[in-house]
């Protein structure tokens, strides 16, 4: 999923050149994606920055022909605004034609969450989805406080996902989340998703009954987590849980890029 705006960034943080040869956060996934044993990798991306995308993957990836793109502002009303990570996975509907993993353009997971989510595909039946958690502890920034979507686990099946405010690291080590303090394997998801082509027919139903609900408010958006949420408790989906020790590395705000630099000096 590449086609947000970065307005916290303040511009294209998906093509912020973060590594020692220039590459962009997404280069890595996509190299740690192919070595997992990914196929095609499609790239969700808004009209005005799809030539850019295009030409960023030309320069670091020149032989490659497995990239295919789709317009995430081609898919229901127009708007400034994206509208949501559902309707991103969605608008890609045309181009998957098998089971499928989701990420975010802007994250990077490291090479062995990409191995859980390849073992977890090659397992997954009807109605059946997996969610690759990070430990907070492992994507919450040296300093300042972020949100997360904190997993609630049973016997290693997702029960629900909990946007909490307020995940930083307290002066004495300690992780605060929602204000209170919690362990650092706390399970949160970064939208790292596997799931069955046939759930893109929910998907389809739940954007729908989402769009006729609030086809006029310019900032709803209808989101992944959300959707899986509601499937989850109609008894439509299931959800396991695979847990990755890797350290998450992402970009919101300005600052985050020297950071982001520093991780990845060495890979």
């Amino acid at each position: 999923m590449a086609a947000g705006l970065g307005s916290r960034f303040g511009g294209v943080k998906q093509l912020a050149r973060v590594g020692p040869n220039n590459e962009a956060i997404l280069d890595f996934s996509i190299n740690d994606a192919r070595l997992a044993g990914f196929g095609e990798v499609v790239l969700i991306v808004r009209s005005s920055i799809e030539a850019d995308v295009k030409a960023h993957l030309a320069e670091l990836h020149p032989d490659a022909d497995f990239f295919t793109f789709v317009r995430q502002d081609e898919l229901g009303p127009p708007r400034d605004k994206p509208w949501g990570t559902l309707h991103a996975v969605l608008s890609a509907a045309s181009a998957i034609d098998k089971d499928f993993a989701v990420i975010n353009a802007d994250d990077y997971y490291g090479p062995t969450s990409f191995d859980l989510a390849a073992a977890a595909l090659a397992g997954l039946g009807p109605a059946e989805a997996t969610n690759v958690a990070f430990q907070l502890g492992n994507t919450v920034p040296p300093r300042g406080a972020v949100t997360r979507g904190l997993c609630e686990v049973d016997a290693g099946m997702l029960t629900a996902i909990v946007e909490t405010d307020g995940c930083q690291r307290l002066e004495d080590g300690r992780l605060e989340a929602g204000g209170s303090v919690v362990p650092e394997l706390t399970p949160v998801s970064m939208n790292l998703w596997c799931f069955s082509a046939s759930v893109l027919s929910d998907f389809d139903e739940r954007w729908q009954a989402f769009l006729a609900a609030n086809e006029a408010d310019p900032k709803a958006e209808c989101q992944l987590p959300t959707v899986v949420g509601q499937l989850m408790n109609s008894d439509r989906l299931v959800v396991q849980v695979e847990a990755s020790g890797e350290q998450w590395i992402g970009i919101t705000n300005p600052e985050d890029l020297e950071l982001a630099r520093a991780a990845l000096a060495a890979r």
